[in-house]
């Protein structure tokens, strides 16, 4: 059965390396279908909006999450860390804590940046927050696209480097065939 993966880009600007990574995605393996899950209409989380039912953009955040058989979060890092916009959507998707749509979902996690250690803090960083959300991470490995910058075309907003081209390749591969053997709770 072909899966559904959703792409989560934990950047806003326009021209975001990682958007063009994640789109890249779509063209890489036509083995899954792939669906955007945006997340630029989130409003901050706030529990006392939470209570008051949560925001319209909120509960289609979640649907879309939920909708899907895994996620795979492209995201650059902002002073070694976490993006403040995907933090913020993953404070949603862990809500309510009881029945997080993100909860034994599989994710995969990729990011991209001009720098030398392409993404390597913030995705411990997101991991240690995908964990403490009880979410399936994709074991063992890290996607990590250092100097992207060299490996786009930003006039034609295309990834051009067929190196990275084959990595990401067979990243969504071992994605896609993970999601089936993803493990199964122990306690609930």
């Amino acid at each position: 059965m072909t899966k559904t993966i959703g792409l989560i880009c934990g950047s806003l600007r326009k021209n975001s390396y990682n958007r063009m990574i994640a789109e890249s995605l779509t063209t890489l393996d036509d083995s899954a279908q792939y669906r955007w899950i945006e997340i630029s209409s989130l409003p901050f989380f706030n529990e006392d909006l939470e209570s008051d039912g949560s925001p319209e953009s909120v509960a289609s955040f979640r649907a879309a999450i939920q909708d899907v058989d895994g996620v795979i979060i492209v995201s650059p890092e902002y002073n070694s860390g976490i993006t403040g916009v995907l933090k913020n959507a993953l404070d949603w998707a862990s809500r309510p804590r009881t029945s997080s749509v993100l909860n034994r979902k599989p994710v995969g996690l990729i990011g991209a940046t001009p720098g030398g250690f392409g993404t390597a803090f913030a995705q411990m960083q997101t991991r240690e927050v995908l964990e403490a959300m009880q979410v399936n991470v994709l074991p063992f490995q890290k996607m990590l696209i250092s100097q992207v910058h060299e490996k786009i075309d930003s006039q034609q907003k295309v990834l051009t480097d067929e190196s990275t081209k084959r990595y990401l390749q067979r990243y969504l591969q071992q994605f896609i065939h993970w999601i089936d053997q993803a493990p199964v709770p122990v306690l609930d």
